[in-house]
């Protein structure tokens, strides 16, 4: 009887912990319509020394340098917000990451290396900027911002001397990972989280972060950019 209630026990565990990702994936797509997709995930790296050589990307590359944090099968393409395919995704892959595909009517995003990104956050809530909800990883940082289109951002950044060269933009035909993504470099997570309850959260124009970062950048004494590293 000792060891049916044992099994009982270790079943509400996984019950427990398994929904995660899914349920993640659930709110993003249906909720709040963002179109999203499984990312390819990491693997065991094989033969006798796995637990030495730990986990590499479950892409053919055996050199993927974004391991376990990009789209592969199925493609970008397939992001969608409908719950019976995004349900049927995770059923079979409870662990994969999570994949926004940016740009259309899906939130954009802009990066920046971990250590600038903290930087960024600072200076930009003491200038008075307001931000929408911000991705981090061990790695990086993402300021989610509204939609917008490759000429306007092309436009934007034209009008610009110049930007910090630390910046990524994720806009039309990009993705980035949400929480609560594993990656080979570790866990994707809120460094600012949406607000509890929002039917969908609220996004700043890219125009404004930009200009922001911008500034932030240029503003060092010695005419360096804090957002370099």
């Amino acid at each position: 009887m000792r060891e049916i209630l044992g099994r009982r026990r270790r079943l509400r565990f996984r019950r427990k912990r398994r929904p995660a990702h899914v349920d993640a994936a659930l709110l993003y797509a249906t909720e709040w319509r963002w179109p999203v997709l499984p990312g390819v995930g990491l693997a065991a790296a094989g033969g006798r020394g796995e637990r030495q050589r730990g986990l590499v990307c479950a892409c053919p590359d055996p050199e993927c340098v974004v391991p376990g944090a990009h789209p592969f099968d199925p493609e970008l393409l397939a992001a969608s917000t409908d719950a019976r395919l995004v349900r049927w995704w995770w059923a079979n892959r409870p662990d994969a990451p999570v994949v926004l595909a940016t740009g259309g009517r899906a939130p954009c995003a802009l990066s920046l290396p971990a250590v600038a990104g903290a930087r960024a956050l600072a200076a930009l809530d003491a200038m008075g900027i307001r931000l929408g909800p911000v991705v981090a990883t061990p790695t990086r940082w993402s300021l989610l911002v509204a939609p917008y289109t490759l000429e306007q951002l092309g436009e934007l950044l034209y009008a610009k001397d110049r930007v910090p060269s630390s910046l990524r933009f994720h806009g039309e035909g990009g993705y980035l990972l949400l929480p609560p993504s594993d990656t080979g470099t570790g866990q994707v997570r809120w460094e600012r989280a949406p607000l509890a309850g929002s039917a969908s959260p609220w996004l700043p124009d890219v125009e404004a972060v930009v200009d922001a970062l911008v500034e932030a950048s240029t503003s060092t004494p010695d005419g360096g950019s804090r957002l370099r590293y």
